[in-house]
């Protein structure tokens, strides 16, 4: 799928941004990620709400393989077939993913970074060089 295609699909939704994502791309609305284009298919974000809606329709959740096993990620699903030639039950759809991917995203508390942490290791770090400079300086005080 291309991106002029992906567009045009989600018109009904409303205007969405469209990014490249490994072998596809990436479909968000209002900079919330909700939907993947790969080879594969087109997935949508889904969770314990939607993933019956899913089901019923008999769509199965994103799977890549490693050399070791077949991962399954469950928080995307593949968009049923006959919603490419229904515009109006699609932009639905997309609108339950798009409130998952929101329900997601709250339920992720803020974590500190590595980088923040290192940020203030430096800090301390910086600290400590600067307080023994002081001692040394002190201690070798020149006559």
């Amino acid at each position: 799928m291309d991106r002029e295609f992906l567009i045009d699909l989600f018109a009904d939704f409303g205007p969405v941004t469209i990014r490249k994502m490994f072998s596809g791309y990436g479909i968000s609305a209002d900079g919330t990620n909700f939907a993947l284009s790969l080879r594969a298919g087109l997935y949508l974000r889904a969770d314990e709400v939607t993933i019956p809606s899913f089901e019923a329709e008999g769509s199965k959740p994103f799977q890549y393989q490693t050399r070791a096993k077949t991962v399954t990620v469950n928080s995307y699903w593949q968009l049923p077939a006959r919603l490419f030639d229904d515009s109006e039950e699609l932009a639905e759809w997309a609108r339950a993913a798009l409130a998952a991917a929101q329900r997601a995203k709250v339920k992720k508390r803020p974590k500190k970074t590595k980088k923040a942490k290192k940020v203030v290791s430096k800090k301390q770090a910086a600290k400590k060089r600067s307080a023994k400079k002081a001692v040394r300086r002190v201690g070798k005080a020149k006559p």
